[in-house]
């Protein structure tokens, strides 16, 4: 066991040594799953044959005790865990996810248990702030300095309002240039307790927007290439994927090409090479783009000219446009290097 492990396991040990009954450490033991799972009032109830009232009023007058005991330095190791706990809150923005806060402090992905056991100390403990997870908020933990359960609530409120306001995603400079916080670090801490929010290469939105929280193949592609910004071959979409921060990201090739068919968000502009439509790229054949590009001229263009907008509009060879050009179904040639639309096809 490595010291951070062992200062929580010696305070936890201390905290439960000053609860005289088996009875009422079972009972805490159990609610926190400081041991495994964490129970129901119900559960415990049943275990120890007595209402899930009786239960939980034995927690509450437990934990006053355990709180006023640990105000009058009664609990052994308490202070040193606490100390230990303030100070990666402090490095990760005052404010952290129980989880977030585990995996740093014991060095690996925290169990369950290693997670209930910082919860619980912040239950006790005048200096911290436990919040509790719901479907708002993930469980966190704060330093008691920069606010109760209920102002870093309105805290991270605050945040997403700003968000839904600008109904796009931001960067933390952006949110730091909206609001009004000491440092940067301490809107991304406490944007992460957020249910409602996600983040994605920098970007703060709200997790139902795919931007920032893709939850299928197709909002994938679109995040990658939203942020290359050029067109890619379907190829570097796979690998672009494989190499990103999302959550799933073993696809398949042949499953990225299928789903750039399907999506009218994406425009096959050359071989095998894709594009956004929203950057004015037009779905159908050489052919028809020549065909369009004729039509909102209205009057006959030159052979050249007509290669270089096809060429903004494809990803094709110069030889490809010309030799579409020859067909003499849709396209005139008026002179000897402009064309025209056939008389079949402007109709």
């Amino acid at each position: 066991m490595d010291q951070h492990a062992s200062t929580i396991e010696n305070a936890i040990k201390g905290s439960l040594n000053i609860i005289e009954q088996d009875r009422e450490r079972e009972i805490i033991s159990r609610r926190f799953g400081l041991s495994g799972q964490k129970e129901t009032l119900e559960q415990i109830g049943e275990l120890l044959n007595i209402t899930r009232e009786r239960v939980r009023q034995l927690e509450k007058a437990i934990l006053v005790r355990l709180r006023i005991g640990a105000e009058e330095g009664q609990i052994e190791d308490l202070a040193a865990a606490e100390k230990l706990i303030i100070r990666n809150l402090t490095e990760l923005g005052r404010v952290a996810r129980t989880a977030d806060l585990a995996d740093r402090l014991y060095g690996h992905k925290a169990s369950p248990a290693e997670r209930a056991k910082l919860t619980f100390i912040a239950s006790i403990s005048k200096n911290l702030t436990a919040i509790d997870e719901n479907d708002l908020y993930h469980a966190a933990i704060g330093i008691a300095e920069y606010g109760d359960a209920k102002t870093i609530h309105a805290r991270v409120d605050e945040i997403v309002a700003v968000i839904k306001k600008n109904k796009k995603p931001m960067t933390i400079d952006e949110l730091d240039a909206a609001l009004d916080y000491e440092h940067p670090d301490h809107i991304k801490a406490v944007a992460s307790i957020s249910k409602l929010l996600a983040s994605l290469n920098g970007l703060w939105g709200l997790a139902k927007w795919p931007t920032v929280n893709p939850r299928n193949i197709r909002d994938k592609i679109f995040v990658v290439l939203e942020a290359k910004k050029e067109p890619m071959h379907f190829s570097d979409i796979a690998e672009a994927i494989s190499k990103s921060d999302f959550r799933r990201k073993n696809v398949t090739i042949q499953a990225i090409h299928n789903e750039l068919i399907k999506d009218s968000r994406f425009v096959l502009i050359g071989r095998g090479i894709y594009a956004l439509s929203s950057w004015g790229y037009r779905k159908g054949t050489v052919a028809d783009i020549i065909t369009d590009i004729l039509k909102e001229a209205g009057e006959p263009l030159t052979r050249e000219e007509i290669v270089k907008r096809v060429l903004h509009a494809r990803k094709v060879k110069e030889t490809t446009v010309l030799l579409n050009l020859q067909n003499k179904q849709l396209f005139d040639k008026v002179d000897k290097d402009s064309y025209t639309l056939a008389a079949a096809s402007n109709k």
